[in-house]
């Protein structure tokens, strides 16, 4: 098996489209907060809009990245592991956007 042309031909998850009541999230700027983010998930690169659930400094939020003329990056509030895991599990569900 080629696992370097798997890697090639995969595409990240795809967020559900938005269920019905989904959770407008309020999004805030980017600011850097930490010296080092981890992106620990991702949604696939394919779409306009790609979330990374990120790690820095002991806590997580969401980064949302909107291509389009150019890129606008978003971030959720920085969270404990549990609440953002959930956040983004709500997320890939077309719970919250």
């Amino acid at each position: 098996m080629d696992l370097g042309h798997l890697a090639e031909s995969y595409h990240g998850v795809h967020p559900s489209a938005p269920q019905i009541g989904y959770e407008q999230l309020a999004w805030q700027q980017c600011a850097p907060r930490a010296d080092r983010v981890r992106v620990r998930d991702h949604t696939c690169e394919c779409q306009r809009i790609v979330y990374e659930l990120c790690q820095a400094g002991g806590l997580l939020f969401v980064r949302r990245i909107y291509r389009s003329d150019g890129v606008i990056e978003h971030q959720t509030t920085w969270l404990r592991a549990p609440e953002a895991e959930r956040l983004w599990t709500r997320i890939l569900l077309g719970q919250a956007r």
